[in-house]
């Protein structure tokens, strides 16, 4: 059966149910009606002959039917109700509608109304069944010395009954028909409103948009005209971190960070790079307000920062590419100078140039054995270092403690990624500052269970004042190169190069920091900035090793100092 007939048929079924309901509340009310109606009547009628001095004087009347029956049957006629019976004490009839029956014992008991209650109830008697009212008659004593009966026949009740239910019937039909119609109505729109779909396809297509929303690698949070969360799929809250329960049914601007909100309600066509958490993401948003007015909105979220990453890795690659063509080039001079001084003969010259010349190249950074313990923060130096050379700056990592080897542990995995992310982002954010002639110094040191790095560098530096917000999304002093110029990527502060081609639309600065802030304090360590002795600016990180690091390197040198006394 299609949805139009369902949705028909139920509604016509409901609206007659209630109808039908309806009717026998409103018949049972208009019988109770009726009936209360006639009681009234009835025990009026009934106390009102009792109290008559007519009627109570005639009980000592020789023959008191005579003065008792014309004056009942006025009464009764005149209140429209079956009969008037009055009895004496002992149940003989003194009226009665039918003469033939004064003078005998009535059929019913006349204990109640004799024993001077009133009895109003349904009984059957010489007329038939009837509703009847029974009251004492009393002389000025209070002496009871009959009784009056005042009744109508049920087949009369239910007469009168039914004849009132006319109306009543005809509303009730009228009330079916307006409500089926009205049934079909609202059929009619239910249908225009689905865009006239089975319940097959709705669910097919909900299946079909559940699939395809939750397999999305891309984060979808639709708000309502008021701003709530109504749908967030599973990427989403992969990518922010969260629990459905805690995004669902809340406000946006409760539950989401500021930067996301921001791009929400102001609308991101082509994406804006934002940081949520850790992450770097690339958010959109259709705008929550349209034509002056508030409406529901969609805001995806992708995620920027394995993309960011790559593109890093890859200009480092390129870099290191160019410094490795230049090396070939320096070489190859070198060669031929080596070449030329042999053909001369001068073996010695050219000995004294080989020991001028020296060992090593393009890839060689002062004072990396400091950092041989953690090959991917060794790796990246290397990089940069070679990337700065390029740039005609110079990096090095100043004299300091080796890190500990125990940083090479399962348990200390952790805490090299955080050491390689803000290392990146603070070397790359020291590059941008400098320029051709400048120097960038790293210097590590082990104190108190911390790894405290510094940054220094030999630029123009940073204002006092702005210490505090240089940490903040969004804060650089560096400005915004063009789309496809191969400059500064807001994923680092400020710092990484993008990589050709990369849209002007996810140009942001101000991110790398802080990201390099939300890592320190998400482990519980701390990062400042202050003026550097080189003369430009110094960034000083501090990161707790942890207990399990720490604990692995109590048993690393238990282990050691066994090893040694085994040997002595």
């Amino acid at each position: 059966m299609s949805l139009r007939n369902q949705l028909l048929l139920l509604q016509a079924l409901i609206v007659c149910v209630v109808v039908l309901a309806t009717g026998i509340v409103a018949a049972s009310l208009s019988e109770r009606q009726v009936r209360d109606a006639y009681l009234d009547r009835m025990i009026g009628v009934a106390q009102s002959v009792a109290g008559l001095p007519a009627i109570r004087d005639a009980f000592d009347d020789p023959d008191p039917a005579a003065v008792i029956q014309p004056i009942a049957e006025v009464i009764r006629e005149a209140s429209n109700v079956t009969y008037v019976v009055v009895t004496d004490a002992r149940g003989i009839r003194y009226s009665h509608p039918d003469a033939d029956r004064i003078g005998e014992r009535v059929s019913t008991d006349p204990s109640v109304p004799l024993s001077g209650e009133m009895y109003v109830g349904t009984q059957t008697g010489t007329l038939g069944e009837s509703w009847r009212a029974k009251v004492p008659v009393r002389l000025d004593d209070g002496t009871v010395v009959g009784t009056v009966s005042v009744g109508i026949l049920e087949s009369s009740l239910r007469a009168d009954f039914v004849g009132g239910l006319g109306g009543l019937v005809i509303a009730l039909i009228a009330s079916a028909v307006v409500g089926i119609f009205g049934a079909g109505w609202v059929t009619a729109i239910i249908r225009r409103r689905i865009y006239r779909l089975e319940p097959k396809e709705i669910a097919s297509l909900v299946g079909s948009r559940e699939t395809m929303l939750h397999g999305l690698s891309e984060g979808v949070i639709s708000v309502d005209e008021n701003g709530v969360i109504v749908l967030v799929n599973d990427a989403a809250l992969e990518l922010l971190a969260l629990e459905a329960d805690t995004l669902t049914g809340h406000a946006a601007a409760e539950v989401l960070e500021a930067p996301l909100v921001a791009v929400l309600e102001r609308g991101e066509a082509g994406g804006q790079l934002v940081l949520a958490g850790e992450r770097i993401l690339v958010a959109r948003s259709t705008g929550t307000e349209l034509d002056g007015h508030a409406v529901g909105a969609t805001l995806l979220v992708r995620d920027h920062t394995e993309l960011h990453q790559l593109l890093r890795e890859m200009d480092g690659a390129q870099s290191l590419t160019n410094g490795l063509r230049a090396q070939a080039h320096e070489f190859a001079n070198k060669l031929h100078v080596i070449s030329g001084l042999l053909e001369l003969g001068l073996v010695a010259e050219a000995r004294d140039f080989v020991e001028r010349t020296g060992t090593g190249g393009a890839l060689r950074v002062a004072g990396e054995e400091v950092i041989r313990e953690i090959p991917e923060l060794a790796a990246l130096l290397l990089v940069k270092a070679s990337h700065a050379r390029e740039l005609g700056m110079g990096l090095a990592i100043t004299p300091s403690e080796p890190l500990p080897a125990v940083l090479r542990s399962d348990a200390a995995a952790t805490l090299r990624e955080d050491l390689v992310t803000v290392v990146g982002n603070l070397i790359d954010n020291a590059l941008e500052a400098c320029a051709a002639g400048n120097r960038i110094e790293l210097s590590f040191a082990i104190d108190d269970g911390l790894v405290r790095l510094t940054v220094d560098d030999d630029g123009s530096g940073i204002a006092p004042d702005q210490y505090e917000r240089v940490f903040e999304e969004g804060v650089s002093s560096k400005s915004v190169p063009d789309a496809g110029t191969g400059g500064a990527d807001a994923g680092t502060g400020g710092g990484a190069d993008a990589g050709p081609g990369t849209a002007a639309t996810l140009r942001r600065r101000g991110i790398g920091l802080a990201l390099v802030r939300r890592i320190v304090e998400r482990s519980g360590g701390r990062a400042t900035v202050g003026r550097s002795s080189l003369g430009g600016a110094r960034f000083t990180v501090e990161l707790p090793l942890g207990a399990e690091v720490l604990a692995a390197a109590g048993v690393a040198a238990a282990a050691g100092a066994r090893a040694g006394t085994a040997t002595r």
